[in-house]
């Protein structure tokens, strides 16, 4: 039978590219636990820099869509292309926002000022919408953080990541490689330029359907997801003992470090960020995406961590808009309040695991037979 767009052989598996995916996804979990005690200042967080795990998201997404797909256009059509990227990532929005919808009364806060009278149809119609993952503009919030995604704010990354392979398949897979570079330098210019100008000093940002908040998204979209196709197209890999390792303390070592500058120096904050974003985590891809795994155990854990990396990222979040109502509520101080954050940890750990294997397999193997194979029988 001759290649088609649902036969494509397999490629090699980036393993280690996967465990990396898991533990930044766990960290950005633990900042988020944390985050509820920082006072409402980005000044004053423990894990700080916690939310550059949706920047290195971005890069690992780029490196590995043009590592599959590049070389099989010839193969497939743009609606193929399409096709699976949906049947990955949809059903998980989907549950996300099922979660965020089952939980949202539970919610009702001071942090959150619209849930307590946000009455259930309009709760209900959001929900149909988030299914959808088109964004909502402001005058459809129903929490009162101007969400594009009220019941799962992470969805807002997940826009965005569609918004760049559409980019991908309809422009950017074309351009040469030469080309395709002179665009990555621009666009980490455009990065570089915001964070050193910008009002904040970081690149906190991106879920609101307002001008603001769309420009920080493009800016934290371009330049990662782009970055990692030139990246993959590149080849140039790092090969070190104990990658997965090495890369792992990097990441927590760049999620950790504290807030630099202060108020007074914004700059200096968004030259740490840009850095990170254009020099470091192209790094940590190269040594990731190089390296090799030794053993049965550490095969065993990057593959857990890659499986429950992105079911932990899109479904997390509801039970963060949970506990931080609880905290606000009964004013839980953060030595009290830990503790429990670290049993949210270890339950978003267990429904992501249960999401998977109960949920997201078997609808994907479900649509794989519904929406791929059976085209392409038509086809043939």
């Amino acid at each position: 039978m001759p290649e088609t767009a649902t036969n494509l052989p397999p490629k090699n598996h980036y393993e280690i590219l996967d465990g990396l995916r898991g533990v930044a996804a766990i960290l950005v979990v633990t900042f988020h636990v944390l985050e509820t005690f920082n006072g409402g200042s980005r000044f004053n967080q423990i894990i700080n820099h916690g939310y550059l795990a949706v920047d290195f998201f971005f890069l690992l997404s780029g490196f590995v869509v043009a590592y599959a797909y590049d070389d099989r256009w010839e193969k497939m059509t743009s609606w193929d292309f399409y096709k699976r990227r949906l049947i990955r990532l949809q059903p998980m929005v989907i549950m996300g926002t099922l979660i965020g919808a089952a939980l949202f009364y539970f919610q009702a806060c001071s942090m959150f000022p619209l849930i307590s009278i946000t009455p259930l149809w309009k709760m209900l119609l959001v929900m149909l919408v988030g299914f959808t993952l088109i964004p909502l503009p402001i005058s459809m919030d129903i929490r009162g953080w101007q969400e594009m995604h009220p019941l799962d704010g992470p969805c807002w990354s997940l826009f965005f990541e569609y918004v760049a392979n559409i980019m991908y398949a309809v422009a950017f897979r074309k351009c040469p490689q030469k080309v395709l570079a002179v665009f990555v330098f621009l666009f980490a210019c455009l990065l570089v330029h915001y964070l050193v100008t910008g009002p904040k000093g970081d690149v906190i940002g991106g879920w609101s359907l307002d001008s603001t908040q769309l420009h920080i998204g493009f800016i934290r979209m371009l330049f990662p997801f782009f970055a990692g196709v030139l990246l993959s197209r590149y080849g140039k890999l790092i090969r070190i003992k104990g990658a997965f390792w090495i890369c792992s303390l990097l990441l927590i070592i760049i999620f950790c470090v504290p807030r630099i500058g202060g108020q007074q120096h914004l700059w200096m904050n968004g030259l740490y960020e840009s850095f990170c974003i254009i020099v470091l985590f192209p790094l940590i891809v190269s040594i990731g995406a190089g390296g090799s795994l030794n053993g049965k155990h550490s095969t065993q854990t990057n593959k857990f961590l890659g499986d429950i990396s992105y079911p932990i990222y899109i479904t997390h979040y509801p039970l963060i808009y949970t506990f931080v109502a609880w905290v606000t509520n009964n004013k839980v101080p953060i030595e009290k309040g830990i503790w429990v954050g670290l049993l949210l940890v270890m339950v978003s750990i267990t429904i992501a695991y249960a999401c998977l294997k109960l949920y997201d397999e078997p609808v994907r193997n479900w649509l794989t037979n519904r929406f791929l194979r059976k085209a392409e029988r038509k086809r043939i």
